[in-house]
């Protein structure tokens, strides 16, 4: 149960992280405005109190983890909110990423 845990919370880590970005993003870039900068801004906040959640208590192990969801995370989001079209190699790069968080993250350690 506590690795179905640890995977939900990285996937409710990501929406808040890559969605504040996104929002940022579009705030500045797009000139959607303050509103837009703030909600992102929050997000990524929510974001950084979602990560103490995990099980494991390494900070450097997590995070580390957590970048192969964000890498696979982003790719999704790009899809779904910009249109953006993944390549063959944008996938095979980012299963490469959740191949490696997996083994940081779930490999078995003797302590």
């Amino acid at each position: 149960m506590s690795v179905l845990r640890s995977i939900a919370l990285f996937v409710v880590a990501a929406l808040f992280e890559i969605g504040g970005a996104w929002l940022v993003w579009q705030g500045v870039r797009e000139h959607r405005g303050w509103a837009w900068i703030g909600g992102g801004i929050i997000a990524l906040a929510t974001y950084g109190f979602v990560a103490t959640l995990q099980p494991d208590g390494e900070f450097g192990r997590v995070l580390a983890a957590y970048g192969g969801v964000f890498v696979v995370g982003s790719i999704a989001w790009g899809m779904a909110a910009d249109g953006y079209r993944s390549d063959r190699w944008d996938v095979t790069g980012a299963l490469i990423c959740l191949a490696g968080m997996a083994v940081i993250m779930y490999a078995p350690r003797n302590h």
